[in-house]
Protein backbone atom coordinates (compact mmCIF):
# COMPACT_ATOMS: atom_id res chain seq x y z
CA UNK A 1 0.00 0.00 0.00
CA UNK A 2 2.68 2.48 -0.89
CA UNK A 3 2.02 5.72 -2.47
CA UNK A 4 3.46 6.76 -5.84
CA UNK A 5 5.52 9.53 -3.83
CA UNK A 6 6.87 6.40 -1.77
CA UNK A 7 8.30 4.72 -4.20
CA UNK A 8 9.60 7.66 -6.28
CA UNK A 9 11.91 9.59 -3.96
CA UNK A 10 14.82 9.22 -1.75
CA UNK A 11 14.82 10.47 1.28
CA UNK A 12 17.76 11.36 3.13
CA UNK A 13 18.52 9.22 6.43
CA UNK A 14 19.33 11.44 9.61
CA UNK A 15 20.44 10.37 13.18
CA UNK A 16 18.24 10.52 15.87
CA UNK A 17 18.91 12.16 18.78
CA UNK A 18 21.46 11.46 21.34
CA UNK A 19 21.91 13.38 24.23
CA UNK A 20 20.00 16.74 25.58
CA UNK A 21 19.65 19.92 23.31
CA UNK A 22 19.07 23.79 23.69
CA UNK A 23 17.57 25.59 20.94
CA UNK A 24 15.31 28.54 20.27
CA UNK A 25 12.35 26.93 18.41
CA UNK A 26 11.64 22.95 18.62
CA UNK A 27 9.48 21.85 15.75
CA UNK A 28 7.50 18.40 16.66
CA UNK A 29 6.86 16.43 13.25
CA UNK A 30 8.73 15.67 10.14
CA UNK A 31 5.45 16.04 7.80
CA UNK A 32 5.62 18.65 4.89
CA UNK A 33 4.07 21.17 8.00
CA UNK A 34 7.19 20.74 10.13
CA UNK A 35 10.06 20.97 7.37
CA UNK A 36 8.68 23.89 6.21
CA UNK A 37 8.61 25.49 9.75
CA UNK A 38 12.28 24.74 10.26
CA UNK A 39 13.04 25.40 6.45
CA UNK A 40 11.46 29.09 7.13
CA UNK A 41 12.89 29.84 10.56
CA UNK A 42 16.32 28.77 9.64
CA UNK A 43 16.34 31.03 6.58
CA UNK A 44 15.34 33.38 9.29
CA UNK A 45 18.31 33.26 10.93
CA UNK A 46 16.35 31.31 13.98
CA UNK A 47 18.43 28.73 16.09
CA UNK A 48 15.94 25.64 15.21
CA UNK A 49 15.11 21.78 15.72
CA UNK A 50 12.96 19.75 14.40
CA UNK A 51 12.49 16.13 15.65
CA UNK A 52 10.41 13.38 13.69
CA UNK A 53 8.97 9.98 15.67
CA UNK A 54 9.93 7.58 12.61
CA UNK A 55 11.17 9.16 9.03
CA UNK A 56 10.37 12.43 7.58
CA UNK A 57 7.45 12.07 5.36
CA UNK A 58 6.29 9.32 6.92
CA UNK A 59 2.44 10.39 7.42
CA UNK A 60 0.21 12.04 5.56
CA UNK A 61 2.74 13.89 3.77
CA UNK A 62 3.56 10.75 1.82
CA UNK A 63 -0.07 9.92 1.17
CA UNK A 64 -1.28 13.02 -0.54
CA UNK A 65 -2.17 13.99 -3.96
CA UNK A 66 -0.10 17.05 -3.62
CA UNK A 67 -2.09 19.44 -5.82
CA UNK A 68 -0.96 22.43 -4.51
CA UNK A 69 -4.26 25.18 -4.93
CA UNK A 70 -6.36 27.79 -3.07
CA UNK A 71 -9.32 26.34 -4.81
CA UNK A 72 -10.53 24.28 -1.64
CA UNK A 73 -13.96 23.43 -2.76
CA UNK A 74 -16.88 24.92 -3.31
CA UNK A 75 -15.55 26.95 0.36
CA UNK A 76 -15.48 30.67 -1.03
CA UNK A 77 -19.11 31.07 -0.98
CA UNK A 78 -19.88 29.48 2.29
CA UNK A 79 -16.69 31.81 3.54
CA UNK A 80 -18.70 34.82 2.69
CA UNK A 81 -22.10 34.03 4.16
CA UNK A 82 -20.41 32.37 7.65
CA UNK A 83 -17.10 34.49 8.10
CA UNK A 84 -17.71 37.64 6.16
CA UNK A 85 -16.33 38.92 3.10
CA UNK A 86 -12.79 40.43 4.70
CA UNK A 87 -11.86 36.81 6.06
CA UNK A 88 -12.84 35.00 3.13
CA UNK A 89 -10.34 37.17 1.19
CA UNK A 90 -7.53 36.69 4.13
CA UNK A 91 -7.96 33.23 3.35
CA UNK A 92 -7.92 32.96 -0.42
CA UNK A 93 -5.27 35.81 -0.29
CA UNK A 94 -2.87 33.68 2.14
CA UNK A 95 -3.35 29.77 -0.17
CA UNK A 96 -2.29 32.42 -2.93
CA UNK A 97 0.59 33.67 -1.43
CA UNK A 98 1.09 29.68 -0.61
CA UNK A 99 1.08 28.99 -4.11
CA UNK A 100 3.32 31.54 -5.21
CA UNK A 101 5.72 30.52 -2.33
CA UNK A 102 5.78 27.09 -4.00
CA UNK A 103 6.11 28.62 -7.23
CA UNK A 104 9.48 30.63 -6.30
CA UNK A 105 11.01 27.37 -4.35
CA UNK A 106 10.52 25.11 -7.06
CA UNK A 107 12.44 26.97 -9.65
CA UNK A 108 15.38 25.43 -7.83
CA UNK A 109 14.17 22.28 -6.69
CA UNK A 110 13.51 19.05 -9.04
CA UNK A 111 10.32 17.82 -7.68
CA UNK A 112 7.81 17.88 -10.80
CA UNK A 113 6.23 21.13 -10.18
CA UNK A 114 3.96 21.67 -13.03
CA UNK A 115 1.26 24.79 -13.37
CA UNK A 116 -2.12 22.89 -13.56
CA UNK A 117 -5.89 24.73 -13.82
CA UNK A 118 -7.73 23.31 -11.15
CA UNK A 119 -11.84 22.53 -11.22
CA UNK A 120 -14.34 21.87 -8.53
CA UNK A 121 -16.97 20.14 -10.61
CA UNK A 122 -21.03 19.24 -9.64
CA UNK A 123 -22.62 16.20 -11.30
CA UNK A 124 -26.34 18.11 -11.16
CA UNK A 125 -25.79 21.56 -8.87
CA UNK A 126 -25.62 24.59 -11.28
CA UNK A 127 -26.42 26.45 -8.88
CA UNK A 128 -23.73 25.95 -6.94
CA UNK A 129 -21.12 26.86 -8.70
CA UNK A 130 -22.97 30.03 -10.22
CA UNK A 131 -23.17 31.11 -5.96
CA UNK A 132 -19.22 30.26 -6.01
CA UNK A 133 -18.40 31.97 -8.99
CA UNK A 134 -20.18 35.11 -7.62
CA UNK A 135 -18.14 34.88 -4.49
CA UNK A 136 -15.44 34.61 -6.52
CA UNK A 137 -16.48 37.64 -8.45
CA UNK A 138 -16.92 39.49 -5.18
CA UNK A 139 -13.45 38.79 -3.83
CA UNK A 140 -11.90 39.35 -7.14
CA UNK A 141 -10.41 36.60 -8.12
CA UNK A 142 -10.31 35.40 -11.60
CA UNK A 143 -12.58 31.98 -11.69
CA UNK A 144 -14.28 30.73 -15.18
CA UNK A 145 -17.16 28.62 -15.42
CA UNK A 146 -16.23 25.27 -17.23
CA UNK A 147 -19.19 23.91 -19.01
CA UNK A 148 -17.27 20.88 -20.13
CA UNK A 149 -14.50 18.18 -18.65
CA UNK A 150 -12.83 15.62 -19.46
CA UNK A 151 -13.84 13.35 -17.70
CA UNK A 152 -15.84 9.88 -18.38
CA UNK A 153 -18.84 11.59 -16.97
CA UNK A 154 -21.11 14.15 -17.91
CA UNK A 155 -20.71 17.11 -15.13
CA UNK A 156 -23.30 20.29 -14.71
CA UNK A 157 -20.39 22.54 -14.98
CA UNK A 158 -16.97 23.37 -12.95
CA UNK A 159 -15.37 26.52 -11.35
CA UNK A 160 -11.93 26.44 -13.12
CA UNK A 161 -9.01 28.67 -10.67
CA UNK A 162 -6.00 29.35 -13.61
CA UNK A 163 -2.63 28.49 -12.68
CA UNK A 164 -2.72 26.47 -9.74
CA UNK A 165 0.16 23.34 -9.54
CA UNK A 166 0.85 20.10 -8.91
CA UNK A 167 4.43 18.25 -7.64
CA UNK A 168 6.26 15.53 -6.29
CA UNK A 169 5.44 16.22 -2.46
CA UNK A 170 8.72 13.67 -1.48
CA UNK A 171 11.11 15.03 -3.91
CA UNK A 172 10.06 18.57 -2.43
CA UNK A 173 10.86 17.75 1.03
CA UNK A 174 13.99 15.85 0.65
CA UNK A 175 15.46 19.03 -0.63
CA UNK A 176 14.37 21.20 2.11
CA UNK A 177 15.10 18.46 5.16
CA UNK A 178 18.54 19.71 5.71
CA UNK A 179 17.63 23.26 6.53
CA UNK A 180 17.70 22.91 10.15
CA UNK A 181 19.35 20.43 12.07
CA UNK A 182 16.34 17.31 11.98
CA UNK A 183 16.55 13.99 13.68
CA UNK A 184 14.72 10.98 12.84
CA UNK A 185 13.57 7.82 15.16
CA UNK A 186 13.10 10.73 18.33
CA UNK A 187 9.63 10.34 19.73
CA UNK A 188 8.73 13.24 21.81
CA UNK A 189 7.42 11.54 25.31
CA UNK A 190 6.10 14.74 26.95
CA UNK A 191 5.92 18.07 26.54
CA UNK A 192 6.07 21.12 29.32
CA UNK A 193 6.58 24.70 29.14
CA UNK A 194 10.14 25.02 27.22
CA UNK A 195 10.84 21.56 27.53
CA UNK A 196 9.92 18.20 25.52
CA UNK A 197 11.71 15.19 26.52
CA UNK A 198 12.15 12.83 24.04
CA UNK A 199 13.56 8.95 23.63
CA UNK A 200 16.96 10.47 22.73
CA UNK A 201 17.24 13.09 24.91
CA UNK A 202 15.71 16.66 26.77
CA UNK A 203 15.28 19.20 24.36
CA UNK A 204 15.03 22.55 25.94
CA UNK A 205 13.35 25.59 23.72
CA UNK A 206 11.95 29.18 24.09
CA UNK A 207 9.10 28.27 21.25
CA UNK A 208 7.92 24.83 20.43
CA UNK A 209 5.79 24.07 17.44
CA UNK A 210 3.35 21.10 17.42
CA UNK A 211 3.05 19.82 13.56
CA UNK A 212 2.08 16.23 14.23
CA UNK A 213 -0.90 16.35 11.97
CA UNK A 214 -3.69 15.45 15.05
CA UNK A 215 -2.28 17.70 18.03
CA UNK A 216 -0.57 15.55 20.58
CA UNK A 217 -1.36 17.21 23.73
CA UNK A 218 -4.72 16.29 24.70
CA UNK A 219 -4.96 18.56 28.25
CA UNK A 220 -5.05 21.75 26.35
CA UNK A 221 -6.68 23.05 23.45
CA UNK A 222 -9.67 20.89 23.31
CA UNK A 223 -8.55 19.69 19.46
CA UNK A 224 -10.72 16.38 20.24
CA UNK A 225 -13.21 18.50 20.61
CA UNK A 226 -12.48 20.59 17.69
CA UNK A 227 -11.98 17.88 14.93
CA UNK A 228 -12.65 15.05 13.53
CA UNK A 229 -10.62 12.97 10.90
CA UNK A 230 -11.99 11.69 7.41
CA UNK A 231 -10.00 8.62 5.50
CA UNK A 232 -9.82 8.45 1.48
CA UNK A 233 -8.50 6.63 -0.76
CA UNK A 234 -6.52 6.63 -4.29
CA UNK A 235 -5.86 4.25 -7.19
CA UNK A 236 -2.84 5.11 -9.54
CA UNK A 237 -3.54 3.59 -13.04
CA UNK A 238 -1.18 3.21 -15.93
CA UNK A 239 -3.14 2.68 -19.53
CA UNK A 240 -5.51 5.75 -18.49
CA UNK A 241 -5.90 8.81 -20.29
CA UNK A 242 -3.94 11.89 -19.31
CA UNK A 243 -7.03 14.56 -17.86
CA UNK A 244 -4.95 17.50 -18.21
CA UNK A 245 -6.18 19.81 -14.56
CA UNK A 246 -6.55 18.70 -11.44
CA UNK A 247 -10.57 17.95 -10.33
CA UNK A 248 -12.36 16.91 -7.22
CA UNK A 249 -16.23 16.97 -6.83
CA UNK A 250 -17.85 19.58 -4.71
CA UNK A 251 -19.83 16.55 -2.86
CA UNK A 252 -17.58 14.93 -0.33
CA UNK A 253 -18.16 11.60 -1.67
CA UNK A 254 -16.85 11.82 -4.62
CA UNK A 255 -14.03 11.98 -6.78
CA UNK A 256 -10.85 13.52 -7.82
CA UNK A 257 -8.45 13.46 -10.69
CA UNK A 258 -4.91 14.45 -11.35
CA UNK A 259 -2.22 13.06 -13.98
CA UNK A 260 1.13 12.44 -12.70
CA UNK A 261 3.56 11.54 -15.37
CA UNK A 262 1.95 8.57 -17.16
CA UNK A 263 -0.61 7.64 -14.33
CA UNK A 264 -3.85 8.76 -13.68
CA UNK A 265 -4.36 9.28 -9.88
CA UNK A 266 -8.27 8.51 -8.81
CA UNK A 267 -9.09 9.32 -5.43
CA UNK A 268 -12.44 9.36 -3.75
CA UNK A 269 -14.31 6.21 -1.26
CA UNK A 270 -13.87 8.62 1.38
CA UNK A 271 -15.54 8.37 5.23
CA UNK A 272 -14.87 9.35 8.49
CA UNK A 273 -12.57 7.30 10.00
CA UNK A 274 -13.88 4.71 12.03
CA UNK A 275 -17.05 4.44 9.70
CA UNK A 276 -17.76 2.02 6.60
CA UNK A 277 -17.10 3.70 3.53
CA UNK A 278 -16.67 2.91 -0.23
CA UNK A 279 -12.64 2.69 0.24
CA UNK A 280 -10.43 0.94 -2.71
CA UNK A 281 -13.66 -0.82 -4.12
CA UNK A 282 -15.48 2.22 -4.96
CA UNK A 283 -12.45 3.27 -7.07
CA UNK A 284 -12.00 0.14 -8.92
CA UNK A 285 -15.83 -0.26 -9.69
CA UNK A 286 -15.88 2.78 -11.22
CA UNK A 287 -11.51 2.05 -12.83
CA UNK A 288 -13.21 -1.05 -14.50
CA UNK A 289 -16.29 1.07 -15.72
CA UNK A 290 -14.54 3.92 -17.06
CA UNK A 291 -11.24 2.84 -18.09
CA UNK A 292 -11.77 -0.93 -18.82
CA UNK A 293 -7.83 -0.87 -20.40
CA UNK A 294 -6.16 0.84 -16.94
CA UNK A 295 -4.67 -0.97 -14.91
CA UNK A 296 -3.84 -0.16 -10.76
CA UNK A 297 -0.14 0.04 -10.00
CA UNK A 298 -0.15 1.21 -6.43
CA UNK A 299 -2.44 2.20 -4.06
CA UNK A 300 -3.01 3.86 -1.23
CA UNK A 301 -5.23 5.71 1.72
CA UNK A 302 -4.64 8.75 3.46
CA UNK A 303 -6.56 10.69 6.44
CA UNK A 304 -7.36 14.13 7.31
CA UNK A 305 -7.61 16.13 9.93
CA UNK A 306 -11.20 18.44 9.50
CA UNK A 307 -12.22 21.59 11.56
CA UNK A 308 -15.82 22.86 12.53
CA UNK A 309 -15.71 25.84 10.18
CA UNK A 310 -13.55 24.46 7.36
CA UNK A 311 -10.34 26.89 8.36
CA UNK A 312 -7.13 25.22 9.68
CA UNK A 313 -6.28 26.39 13.10
CA UNK A 314 -2.99 28.00 13.11
CA UNK A 315 -1.15 29.71 16.22
CA UNK A 316 -0.95 29.39 19.83
CA UNK A 317 -1.80 26.01 20.94
CA UNK A 318 -3.99 27.29 24.15
CA UNK A 319 -4.18 30.11 26.59
CA UNK A 320 -2.51 28.15 28.97
CA UNK A 321 0.50 26.71 27.11
CA UNK A 322 2.62 30.02 26.28
CA UNK A 323 5.53 29.81 23.56
CA UNK A 324 3.51 26.62 22.50
CA UNK A 325 2.18 26.80 19.13
CA UNK A 326 -0.01 24.34 16.77
CA UNK A 327 -0.86 23.39 13.26
CA UNK A 328 -4.04 20.71 12.37
CA UNK A 329 -6.69 20.74 10.50
CA UNK A 330 -6.01 21.23 6.86
CA UNK A 331 -9.32 20.24 5.99
CA UNK A 332 -8.08 17.95 3.16
CA UNK A 333 -6.24 20.52 1.39
CA UNK A 334 -2.77 20.11 3.65
CA UNK A 335 -0.46 21.64 0.66
CA UNK A 336 -1.06 25.28 0.76
CA UNK A 337 -1.98 24.60 3.98
CA UNK A 338 1.08 23.47 5.08
CA UNK A 339 2.91 26.98 3.81
CA UNK A 340 0.46 29.02 5.21
CA UNK A 341 0.84 27.78 8.54
CA UNK A 342 4.63 28.18 8.12
CA UNK A 343 4.55 31.44 7.19
CA UNK A 344 1.88 32.12 10.03
CA UNK A 345 4.00 30.59 12.77
CA UNK A 346 7.09 32.15 11.76
CA UNK A 347 5.61 35.29 11.43
CA UNK A 348 4.21 34.37 15.07
CA UNK A 349 7.71 33.17 16.42
CA UNK A 350 9.42 35.87 15.33
CA UNK A 351 7.04 38.89 17.28
CA UNK A 352 5.92 39.79 13.56
CA UNK A 353 2.22 40.56 12.88
CA UNK A 354 0.62 38.70 10.86
CA UNK A 355 -2.69 40.06 8.83
CA UNK A 356 -4.34 35.97 9.08
CA UNK A 357 -3.26 34.98 12.85
CA UNK A 358 -6.83 36.18 13.93
CA UNK A 359 -8.19 34.49 10.66
CA UNK A 360 -6.71 30.97 12.34
CA UNK A 361 -6.32 31.42 15.35
CA UNK A 362 -7.18 27.68 17.36
CA UNK A 363 -8.88 30.46 20.28
CA UNK A 364 -11.95 31.33 17.83
CA UNK A 365 -15.48 30.27 18.30
CA UNK A 366 -16.83 26.49 18.46
CA UNK A 367 -19.99 26.87 18.23
CA UNK A 368 -20.89 24.87 15.13
CA UNK A 369 -22.98 21.94 14.34
CA UNK A 370 -19.87 20.03 13.73
CA UNK A 371 -19.53 20.73 16.97
CA UNK A 372 -22.19 18.65 18.47
CA UNK A 373 -21.52 15.87 15.63
CA UNK A 374 -18.17 15.25 17.14
CA UNK A 375 -19.40 15.11 20.61
CA UNK A 376 -22.09 12.65 19.97
CA UNK A 377 -19.41 10.53 18.50
CA UNK A 378 -17.44 10.92 21.25
CA UNK A 379 -20.23 10.05 23.65
CA UNK A 380 -20.98 7.06 21.45
CA UNK A 381 -17.60 5.68 21.25
CA UNK A 382 -16.93 5.92 25.31
CA UNK A 383 -20.52 4.20 26.09
CA UNK A 384 -20.43 1.02 22.96
CA UNK A 385 -19.48 -2.12 25.01
CA UNK A 386 -16.78 -3.31 23.14
CA UNK A 387 -13.07 -4.15 22.96
CA UNK A 388 -10.32 -3.50 21.87
CA UNK A 389 -10.62 0.34 22.79
CA UNK A 390 -8.37 3.01 21.63
CA UNK A 391 -5.62 4.23 24.74
CA UNK A 392 -6.56 7.72 23.53
CA UNK A 393 -9.54 8.88 24.99
CA UNK A 394 -11.14 5.03 26.06
CA UNK A 395 -13.72 4.92 22.60
CA UNK A 396 -14.34 1.53 21.03
CA UNK A 397 -12.28 0.77 18.16
CA UNK A 398 -13.80 -0.33 14.96
CA UNK A 399 -12.49 -3.47 12.78
CA UNK A 400 -11.25 -1.83 8.86
CA UNK A 401 -11.72 -5.08 6.70
CA UNK A 402 -10.18 -3.22 3.94
CA UNK A 403 -7.59 -1.84 5.35
CA UNK A 404 -6.89 -4.64 8.12
CA UNK A 405 -6.13 -2.13 10.72
CA UNK A 406 -8.73 -1.33 13.99
CA UNK A 407 -9.94 2.28 13.90
CA UNK A 408 -11.45 5.00 15.98
CA UNK A 409 -14.50 6.75 15.06
CA UNK A 410 -13.94 9.49 17.68
CA UNK A 411 -10.74 10.93 17.09
CA UNK A 412 -9.35 8.76 14.19
CA UNK A 413 -6.57 7.10 15.95
CA UNK A 414 -5.58 3.87 13.95
CA UNK A 415 -4.26 0.72 14.86
CA UNK A 416 -2.69 -2.38 13.13
CA UNK A 417 -4.05 -5.58 13.65
CA UNK A 418 -0.85 -6.36 16.43
CA UNK A 419 -1.69 -2.96 17.86
CA UNK A 420 0.95 -1.19 16.34
CA UNK A 421 0.29 2.50 16.04
CA UNK A 422 -0.42 3.87 12.68
CA UNK A 423 -2.26 7.50 13.27
CA UNK A 424 -2.29 9.50 16.01
CA UNK A 425 -3.57 11.22 18.03
CA UNK A 426 -2.98 8.27 20.50
CA UNK A 427 0.62 8.28 21.27
CA UNK A 428 1.43 5.08 21.76
CA UNK A 429 1.03 1.40 20.37
CA UNK A 430 -2.47 -0.55 21.80
CA UNK A 431 -1.98 -3.60 23.47
CA UNK A 432 -4.61 -6.42 21.60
Amino acid sequence: MDSVWTQTARLPRLAPLRGDLKTDVLVVGGGLTGLLCAYQLSRAGVDCALVEADRIGGGVTKNTTAKITSQHGLIYDKLLRNLGAERARLYLEANQQALERYRELCRTIDCGFEERDAFVYSLDSRRKLDRELAALDQLGFPAEFAPELPLPFPVAGAVRFPRQAQFHPLQFIAAIAREAQSFEHTKVLSLSPGKAVTTGGTISAERIIVATHFPILNRHGAYFMKLYQHRSYVLALENAPDVGGMYVDEDEKGLSFRTYGSLLLLGGGGHRTGKRGGGWRELEDSARSWYPQARAVFRWATQDCMTLDGVPYIGPYSKHTPGLYVATGFNKWGMTSAMTAATVLTDLVLGRESPYAELFSPARRVLWPQLAVNGLETVLGLLTPTAPRCPHMGCALHYNRQERSWDCPCHGSRFGEDGTLLDNPATADKQM
